[in-house]
């Protein structure tokens, strides 16, 4: 069941500071940019995944085009994704070892979080954490120890 409670949230929020965001745009009113941006402020290193960008520079951030063609290990997989293109990406996720997959608000996959959990990747699904981080108080990164 993915994590739903304010202290499961938090908790995942405070141990998590590198971010694979996939499904990036280079678009500014685009929500994917929007969190990226907001991220990234709050100081996670925020990689970016989009395979019609990769190569390109997002936000200072070279783009890639999955999980597996990332060079280092992330502590979270952001999904702005349609719910049916979720499938791939989740058993990316769950191949790399990606401790905790989050899938953001209208992006349903009851099964492919179902099997991610089952793989031991603790996971939150509808939600964005450009809303947690305020609604919870969490402060940037810098200022946790």
């Amino acid at each position: 069941m993915p994590s739903e409670s304010p202290e499961q949230i938090r908790a995942i929020l405070n141990r998590v500071r590198t971010i694979a965001l996939v499904g990036a745009s280079e678009k500014p009113n685009r929500p994917s940019h929007e969190v990226m941006v907001f991220l990234q402020r709050q100081g996670y290193r925020v990689i970016p995944v989009n395979p019609r960008l990769a190569g390109q520079q997002l936000l200072s951030e070279t783009v890639y085009p999955d999980l597996a063609s990332l060079p280092e290990p992330v502590d979270m997989a952001d999904l702005f994704l349609a719910p049916a293109r979720t499938d791939a990406v989740i058993d990316q996720a769950i191949a790399a070892g990606i401790p905790v997959l989050w899938l953001q608000i209208g992006v349903i996959n009851d099964a492919g979080v179902a099997r991610a959990e089952a793989a031991g990747l603790t996971t939150v699904m509808d939600r964005c954490p450009k809303q947690e981080i305020p609604r919870l108080g969490i402060g940037p990164v810098s200022a946790r120890v």
